[in-house]
């Protein structure tokens, strides 16, 4: 069992920026892929940024690309999303999740383990 805790959402203005923070508990974090995600009210839940389990390769979302960093630190079994330059359209829950094996996954079904969520709310 992985426990996931992320942090770091709040209300801000455009073009301001945003540090969420996942912080993992029960298993190495170097065990795992992981991915940001975020969901709507009523809405199903989109991928955001992914990284694979040594944090060498990463993918974003295109409507991210350029204003967002995903990041993870073994070391400390936490993984980062840094968000910038941010828009109103960015406003949702954002989810972290794990999933077991090196490789990491767009697709949320191939998640093993979800945090509660962190709400980011981003004024015009």
């Amino acid at each position: 069992q992985v426990q996931l805790v992320e942090s770091g959402g709040g209300l801000v203005q455009a073009g301001c920026s945003l540090r969420l923070s996942c912080a993992a508990s029960g298993r190495p974090f170097s065990n795992y892929a992981m991915g940001w995600f975020r969901q709507a009210s009523g809405k199903g839940r989109e991928y955001v940024a992914v990284i694979d389990r040594s944090g060498g390769s990463t993918y974003y979302t295109d409507s991210v690309k350029g204003r967002f960093n995903i990041s993870k630190d073994n070391t400390k079994d936490t993984a980062y999303l840094q968000m910038g330059s941010l828009k109103p359209e960015d406003t949702d829950v954002y989810f972290c999740a794990v999933r077991s094996g090196p490789w990491a996954s767009l697709r949320e079904n191939d998640y093993n383990y979800w945090g509660q969520g962190t709400q980011v709310t981003v004024s015009s």
